[in-house]
């Protein structure tokens, strides 16, 4: 497999899954290769040649329907890249991290509920293994 960080470090594959993300929703089935030759202004072949790269690395899932494909976005395999980043944002930051934008549609409630609880109970987890930690050193 690919390393993710090459795979992403492309610039038009960076906009095919930004494209894909504004474009997810609940529903999701898909968007076409059309669609996304159409709203990148990138040639067809060029749009393919990424989303088998995106494809084979697991950060899009393709859907046949006849002749057409439709694409969507796997975010799991982009938990390797969360997971690398935020020791150096908490690092940097701390507490005091920027807030920072994203464009895409708002969680329903019961998601955006369930994913404050997830953050509050992984910072909380946090706090507790750096006291620990301290109090080891100390």
């Amino acid at each position: 497999m690919t390393d993710i960080f090459d795979v992403i470090a492309d610039g038009t594959r960076r906009d095919i899954l930004q494209l894909l993300l504004s474009r997810s929703t609940d529903s999701d089935a898909g968007t076409s290769v059309t669609e996304i030759v159409s709203e990148l202004g990138v040639s067809q072949p060029t749009v393919s040649k990424h989303l088998k790269v995106l494809r084979e690395s697991e950060l899009v899932t393709v859907r046949e329907d006849g002749q057409r494909r439709f694409y969507s976005l796997s975010v799991a395999p982009l938990e390797a890249v969360d997971d690398w980043l935020v020791p150096f944002l908490v690092d940097a930051y701390g507490d005091q991290a920027p807030d920072i934008d994203f464009p895409v549609a708002p969680l329903p409630d019961g998601a955006a509920h369930a994913a404050e609880v997830v953050g509050r109970a992984a910072a909380s987890a946090k706090h507790v293994v750096a006291s620990a930690f301290k109090r080891l050193g100390s």
